[in-house]
């Protein structure tokens, strides 16, 4: 069986003296992943999930490092041997972050080079610096203003799809749920990060340490937050504090960084975000 398989491949890496770990590897990693795809469509609950070589040598290198881990060893150990990402290495029993990780990334790869194809100069400006931020984990707010039709949630779409590629996590929020639809995996801000629905500018968001929607936070690269003209700033404050909070158990400084050192993009239009003018007439209105 492969686990058996697993087992007897690290038993010969780590006690028998073989010159080429990794050609061992290239030869026989096939057999070894026959219950993969089996075991992550079991765990994200998707009997349609399908997933490319590429994740399926990865998440077998993941579960030889955990039986190496045990013996007190690592694959790092090891020069030629590849080692798998983080992402491979998710929480089996936290549904948020396998329901993030269910995504069929050769689609995905496809979906984006044909976007990224049709980005005009101004979305490709943008597409760029918000990557580049990613890239070099310098954790920053971008505000992305454009009228209705301008191409903001096609844009969100070819970012989406490129880090979704590369296996990190995003999370499309809007707010208002008519917008949500527009974006794939998208939710309501409140939903979300737990916004209360009464906001003064104490108030935090319902976040908690150790809960399944805290270890998604750590995990995150990128939020993009849709309509956000729609909210009042308290709520961007609350969810603020909030994510210092939970990314101060990652690196104590990042409780210091707006957002927790989480990039992060607000984008909407000022033009459908009328001002309120109260106890005035309708001529000062117009």
């Amino acid at each position: 069986m492969p686990p058996q398989l697993r087992t007897m491949f690290v038993n010969i890496v780590v006690y028998s003296p073989i010159s080429h770990p990794r050609s061992l590897w290239d030869t026989h990693w096939g057999c070894m992943s026959d219950d993969i795809v089996l075991m992550r469509r079991h765990l994200t609950n998707n009997p349609n999930l399908c997933l490319s070589d590429y994740d399926i040598q990865n998440y077998v290198l993941a579960e030889i490092e955990k039986l190496l881990n045990d013996i007190g060893k690592s694959l790092t150990n090891y020069l030629d041997m590849p080692f798998p990402g983080e992402a491979y290495f998710s929480n089996s029993d936290n549904r948020l972050i396998l329901e993030e990780a269910s995504y069929d990334t050769e689609e995905i790869k496809k979906i984006h080079e044909k976007n990224h194809s049709l980005l005009n100069d101004e979305q490709k400006r943008v597409y760029d610096s918000i990557l580049d931020n990613i890239n070099h984990k310098k954790g920053g707010v971008f505000f992305v203003y454009g009228s209705g039709g301008s191409g903001k949630t096609f844009l969100w779409q070819t970012l989406y799809c490129r880090l979704r590629s590369e296996h990190k996590i995003v999370l499309p929020v809007a707010s208002c749920s008519i917008a949500t639809m527009l974006l794939p995996g998208g939710r309501t801000a409140h939903s979300r990060f737990h916004i209360p629905l009464k906001l003064d500018e104490h108030c935090s968001a319902g976040l908690r340490h150790g809960t399944d929607i805290s270890e998604l936070i750590q995990q995150t690269d990128l939020i993009i937050w849709d309509e956000a003209p729609m909210q009042h700033r308290h709520a961007f404050e609350c969810v603020d504090r909030s994510l210092r909070d939970i990314m101060s158990v990652v690196d104590k400084r990042r409780a210091k960084k707006p957002f927790g050192s989480i990039t992060i993009v607000f984008c909407g239009d000022f033009r459908q975000i009328l001002p309120v003018i109260p106890k005035t007439s309708r001529a000062e209105v117009v």
